[in-house]
């Protein structure tokens, strides 16, 4: 049986090169997940919407080399995918630019094999998506997404929510911390931030940002190279080993620690654990350029 669901969008990718030129490739966060995760030896589909044209035909033939299935993604006439551009700093931060209000994934939860696809989540062992996900539907979507998570978790899946924020994808906070409150109080495994959570709740402590997540299972990735691991009201620090190497790009960091995490968890690693191995995988992918690090980089 697949085991993972990843919900959400995979863009064009133009990335900053030499002399003012950009190179093309692909990412999106739960698709960089999703890629990690299937790297990492778990059965993992991706479940999207994408155009008829050769851009999206050569990003399902990329998905498909990495091992991740995509048999539920959905392609629609006349659609295109959407377009991100990514400048980095001399720090490795990044900024993104994007162009994506008509892109085909805007329109997963509103379609005739919509009603399908959610009750096929009910198939797998975790399923998982992000804030930015949620963010590219209207509220009758979220509606819907919701409704068949809670299905999905009556059969026994797990629901997996990774915070990532960006803000340009909420233009009203007050909505994005509605839709954050729901998703916290569904979700089995919440990965959190305080870079994604103190935009939504400013001056908040860690104390603060924990409290708002009632799960008994929640990741807390700090500004400094450390996570707190809330295991059924039991609170557990993790330190990320030392970097060897410098940073040269922090794109993925968050979103290859969910993979690592997710996988160690079904793997049958305990939680703490569970983080180590996701700090592990985020120390190894900031040292290189992109979302998407080489196979032969992949720590053991």
């Amino acid at each position: 049986m697949t085991r993972v669901a990843c919900i959400g969008e995979c863009m064009v990718e133009l990335k900053q090169a030499e002399g003012g030129l950009f190179s093309r490739g692909y990412g999106g966060d739960t698709l960089n997940t999703a890629v990690y995760l299937a790297r990492l030896g778990a059965g993992t589909d991706y479940i999207t919407a994408l155009g008829d044209d050769t851009l999206s035909d050569e990003m399902i033939a990329g998905w498909a080399a990495e091992g991740v299935g995509t048999a539920r993604v959905s392609r629609l006439p006349g659609k295109l995918p959407g377009l991100y551009m990514i400048q980095t700093d001399d720090k490795g931060e990044r900024r993104f630019f994007h162009w994506r209000d008509s892109a085909a994934a805007r329109s997963l939860m509103d379609l005739p094999e919509t009603a399908d696809i959610l009750n096929s989540l009910a198939s797998y062992d975790i399923v998982y998506l992000s804030a930015i996900t949620l963010s590219l539907y209207n509220d009758a979507g979220r509606g819907r997404l919701f409704s068949g998570i809670k299905r999905a978790r009556e059969s026994g899946a797990r629901f997996a929510f990774d915070t990532n924020f960006r803000a340009r994808g909420w233009p009203d906070l007050e909505i994005a911390r509605t839709v954050y409150q729901d998703a916290f109080n569904l979700a089995d495994i919440v990965l959190a931030s305080t870079e994604d959570l103190l935009p939504l709740y400013p001056h908040a402590t860690n104390e603060d940002l924990l409290a708002r997540i009632p799960g008994g299972e929640v990741v807390l990735k700090l500004s400094e190279p450390a996570s707190i691991l809330r295991l059924d009201g039991v609170l557990h620090r993790t330190r990320a080993e030392p970097l060897t190497k410098p940073v040269v790009d922090t794109t993925a960091a968050g979103d290859s620690f969910a993979a690592a995490y997710i996988a160690a968890r079904l793997a049958g690693a305990e939680p703490v654990e569970a983080a180590r191995a996701g700090h592990r995988l985020a120390g190894v992918v900031v040292c290189h350029p992109g979302a998407i690090i080489p196979r032969n980089a992949m720590p053991a």
